[in-house]
């Protein structure tokens, strides 16, 4: 039986929001799955991501395949990055607590990053919301 990771659709019209799953292959987008790792929501500046690390990681070494969007959004959180320093973990290239350790530091590296886009994206929606109490200023007419 072929195992997808995969986002489900939910929300309402232009409104989407949506679960990551583990399910078969052959059920439809919005059917039956296996088990719900996280959910996404891409109407966020940055959009917000929330997936069980563990999980994920057990369904990838377990043989299931990301759909492309799922597989991006995994990078993001590091689920691959982790999966390929077990890897290296397995071939003894290094030990455990190396790998545990380069996943630390590139973790709160991607933290720091993720929390100045989020500033950012604060300033600017301050920048172009207008002043409470201040009225727009009107164009001088010329003639009058």
């Amino acid at each position: 039986m072929p195992v997808k990771i995969r986002l489900q659709r939910h929300g309402s019209k232009k409104r989407p929001f949506y679960f990551i799953v583990v399910a078969d292959a052959r059920s439809p987008r919005d059917g039956k799955f296996i088990q719900k790792l996280g959910t996404y929501n891409p109407l966020t500046v940055p959009a917000t991501i929330q997936v069980d690390r563990q999980r994920a990681l057990e369904w990838l070494h377990k043989g299931a395949q990301p759909t492309d969007t799922v597989r991006r959004i995994l990078s993001f959180k590091g689920v691959l990055y982790l999966k390929h320093l077990l890897r290296g973990v397995d071939l003894g290239l290094f030990d455990q607590a190396t790998a545990m350790e380069k996943f630390t530091k590139w973790s709160a590296e991607h933290d720091v990053q993720i929390k100045k886009r989020q500033e950012e994206a604060q300033r600017n929606r301050r920048a172009r919301r207008p002043m409470p109490g201040r009225r727009p200023e009107r164009k001088a007419e010329n003639g009058s």
